[in-house]
């Protein structure tokens, strides 16, 4: 109820007239057409994200989950995940600005001791969109972690035996039985962490206050005097409610089918 509630508050505001009077799909209409920019960036940042997220931490996962030693390995990762995963705001945008930023120790590191100049490049600025990429895969790749580590458990050792004794090389297994059977779980992970990168606020807020990703935009528009007696603010959220509740159905959808190989 603490979810539904608000969110019906939202929803009804993003339908109503510019006036307040009435049911009206204006509000949805100028948010889609007027603010599509905001949407659209926020859609780069969080498929771009949960790409990375999505790859990094599958090979993250399959190696913490097959590793023999040392032994308290996984254990780490996992500890490790569960924090990261749940970390970000301000706090973990200040760390980067000490890591990454133009005078981080992180980048001076990297150029003396490497010789490169990240802010003599034109695409890294910790501000910029490469920026928030990097900093988002602090909890993303951690959250992919989390959500493979019991598929990969999953892969039985005698699949692969039957596949070796059948002939099969280490791509034909991968190819037959090893992607088919992470891949629910893959896909899932991706929709969890695209709904999470696009819901993501504090953060992005942190780094650039000026950008014009969809929850600064909304954010904006509720702190200003016009904004916050219109309907549009309420119809962004609307159209935020919508993609994210699209992303999390689809992840349900794929989890289910995952789970058959976790029994």
């Amino acid at each position: 109820m603490f979810l539904l509630l608000p969110a019906w508050g939202v929803v009804q505001k993003g339908f109503s007239s510019t006036d307040g009077s009435g049911f009206s799909t204006e509000s949805m209409s100028a948010a889609f057409t007027g603010e599509r920019q905001a949407l659209i960036g926020s859609l780069q940042l969080s498929i771009v994200s949960a790409v990375l997220g999505m790859v990094f931490g599958t090979f993250i996962a399959y190696a913490a989950a097959t590793a023999e030693r040392p032994k308290w390995l996984r254990s780490v990762v996992a500890a490790f995940s569960g924090v990261a995963a749940n970390m970000g705001g301000i706090i973990l945008a200040f760390l980067f600005f000490t890591l990454l930023g133009r005078q981080g120790l992180g980048t001076k590191l990297i150029d003396e001791g490497m010789g490169v100049d990240l802010y003599g490049t034109s695409w890294f600025d910790i501000t910029g969109f490469w920026g928030w990429i990097t900093v988002y895969q602090y909890f993303q790749i951690p959250l992919m972690v989390l959500v493979t580590l019991p598929a990969i458990d999953g892969l039985q050792a005698s699949w692969r035996e039957a596949s070796s004794n059948l002939g099969g090389t280490t791509w034909t297994y991968w190819r037959r039985v090893g992607l088919p059977v992470l891949a629910p779980s893959m896909l899932g992970g991706f929709l969890l962490l695209f709904a999470n990168a696009f819901s993501a606020y504090a953060t992005v807020y942190a780094l650039n206050t000026q950008s014009t990703l969809l929850p600064v935009k909304i954010s904006f528009l509720l702190q200003g005097d016009v904004g916050g007696r219109s309907a549009l603010p309420y119809a962004l959220s609307t159209w935020m409610i919508v993609v994210i509740a699209a992303a999390m159905g689809g992840y349900l959808l794929v989890r289910k089918r995952a789970e058959r190989w976790q029994a």
